[in-house]
């Protein structure tokens, strides 16, 4: 967390926001299956890396893994009255999608400090399928500064919450599976940033090949 924040504060309303509206929509509206919480710490610096492909995934995923997650958002959504508020409240903090944002690694390494994890999406944006074509090197890099573990996590079912032409989310079930969190990388070196990139991605789409 930002050090010009208020972390109890942030986790009081994050934590209301939670269970008065994200776990009874993801549990009851979506039907949400939930498998794998065992391999989420349950203390310490994680970095959550998942698959990406609707605006509700950042709640889920945060929903799921029992921990308060702090998510990347486009900054695009921080100039939106009100809804940036909102986000801000729910740990998202802006990042520049187009080159390697520094201010943005710089906020996640304080949230990672302050006891929260920190959300990355693989892909940078959402995708149709739920798939990672083009995996970003954003969470191993993060993971290798603070020398946090990664936890994959797989979203099914998301990507038909918002159907082209609907104004509102479809009552669709929604499968988050969390596999085994990979070990952090040794250093920063490009090289070993990719491979462990890769082998995330591919745990990602494994756990997503098996459906609901």
């Amino acid at each position: 967390m930002g050090r010009n924040r208020e972390p109890g504060i942030s986790l009081a309303l994050y934590h209301l926001f939670k269970w008065s509206v994200v776990s009874p929509m993801l549990h009851g509206y979506f039907r949400g299956r939930v498998l794998g919480t065992e391999n989420v710490p349950k203390s310490g610096p994680v970095v959550v890396a998942s698959n990406h492909a609707s605006f509700f995934d950042p709640p889920i995923v945060a929903c799921s893994v029992q921990r308060p997650v702090a998510f990347m958002a486009k900054e695009e959504l921080f100039s939106i009255p009100v809804f940036k508020e909102a986000i801000r409240l729910y740990g998202a903090y802006p990042v520049k999608r187009k080159a390697v944002d520094r201010q943005a690694i710089r906020q996640a390494l304080d949230y990672l400090e302050n006891g929260w994890a920190t959300g990355v999406f693989l892909s940078g944006t959402r995708t149709r399928d739920g798939k990672i074509p083009d995996p970003k090197l954003g969470a191993a890099l993060i993971a290798a500064k603070a020398q946090a573990p990664v936890l994959p996590v797989s979203l099914w079912g998301t990507q038909d919450i918002f159907p082209s032409g609907s104004k509102l989310p479809r009552p669709v079930p929604v499968t988050v599976r969390i596999g085994e969190a990979i070990d952090p990388p040794k250093n920063s070196d490009r090289e070993i940033l990719q491979a462990l990139t890769q082998d995330c991605a591919e745990r990602i789409e494994r756990l997503h090949a098996l459906g609901r």
